[in-house]
């Protein structure tokens, strides 16, 4: 059972007297900076040189410094930037100015765990992930309340790099709801099993065959979206409030025996088989292997032309023109 904690189980002031920099202002970065200094902490943030966000994060009222700089001025380094720059980011303009004491930090496990950076042993090595996505963590600490986390040591240089993850995590609101404690292996193997094989590559898969499968049959494009892809929501948002039973609770009969009579016909054994060799592939770092080489080419050939081919799809166009006749969808 993962233990969990909350802000009484944590010490914010550990923080006190120490700045910290947040690099990358994107999605988790503009919640974690805004939500950090009003929680008292001394914060800058590090973007490139002519950043887009340069002006969204001057806005908020914190300090932008370029990478290096930011590096330097920070005692504690939160690495808020996509995977595939992190690296290179790290070793060519963050690792100089990391001293003996300092903290280094991911919201994310995957440079780390595949060794793509190797931290110098005189730091503090942590982890702290928010279960959510950086806009709910900023609205839900606005609101008094917070986004449940995940926290890890990879490396305890000070003995008290696991009380660093904990102030942290609340400084950003995690507190208020709860902390987990995890390891960087396993945060960052379930979060790529989850992806691919559930909440990404299933999910989008699944859709895109029941939508092929109405069309096929003769079926109108829109009454397949309607079916197999807008309504999706629906059903996750019921789980999401209140697991399957909810979900289930919450349907017709009709819909709740369809559940039981076809589902195992679709996740079959030999996906479930298929799916522990998707395991496979993440634990053995054949897929980080696969994601590092396309990354590094440069190009990133297969990435783009996938995703074009994805893009031109025709269940993109029919989802445009039918999300064009929902106001709520406007905002």
């Amino acid at each position: 059972m993962i233990k969990k904690y909350y802000d009484s189980d944590c010490n914010l002031g550990l923080l006190d007297g120490k700045t910290i920099a947040i690099l990358g202002f994107g999605s988790q970065g503009h919640a974690h900076a805004q939500n950090l200094k009003e929680s008292g902490c001394e914060v800058v943030v590090g973007l490139r040189k002519g950043s887009a966000h340069t002006a969204k994060a001057e806005a908020a009222g914190l300090k932008v410094m370029e990478i290096e700089e930011a590096a330097e001025a920070g005692d504690v380094v939160m690495m808020l930037v996509p995977d595939e720059l992190a690296a290179d980011i790290y070793n060519t303009q963050v690792a100089k100015h990391m001293k003996e004491g300092d903290v280094l930090m991911f919201a994310h496990g995957f440079n780390i765990h595949f060794k793509q950076i190797n931290p110098a042993p005189y730091l503090d090595v942590i982890m702290v992930a928010p279960k959510g996505p950086g806009h709910t963590v900023r609205s839900q600490y606005l609101e008094g309340k917070g986004v449940p986390s995940l926290i890890a040591v990879h490396q305890d240089h000070s003995g008290k790099a696991k009380d660093y993850a904990l102030a942290y995590a609340s400084g950003i609101g995690a507190g208020r709801a709860g902390i987990l404690e995890t390891s960087f292996r396993e945060e960052t193997e379930t979060d790529l099993f989850g992806e691919q094989c559930v909440l990404c590559g299933g999910v989008t898969e699944l859709m895109k065959a029941g939508f092929d499968t109405l069309v096929a049959a003769g079926y109108e494009p829109e009454m397949a979206y309607f079916e197999c892809i807008h309504e999706m929501k629906l059903i996750v948002d019921l789980i999401n409030e209140g697991g399957f039973a909810k979900m289930r609770y919450s349907i017709s009969n009709t819909a709740e025996y369809g559940d039981y009579r076809t589902g195992t016909r679709l996740i079959t054994e030999e996906t479930r088989k298929e799916m522990k060799q998707v395991l496979k592939e993440i634990q053995t770092g054949v897929f980080a292997s696969e994601f590092i080489q396309e990354f590094k080419s440069g190009g990133k050939a297969k990435f783009l032309a996938t995703r074009q081919v994805e893009a031109e799809h025709p269940l993109e166009k029919v989802g445009g023109e039918l999300r064009q006749m929902m106001s709520w969808l406007k905002k």
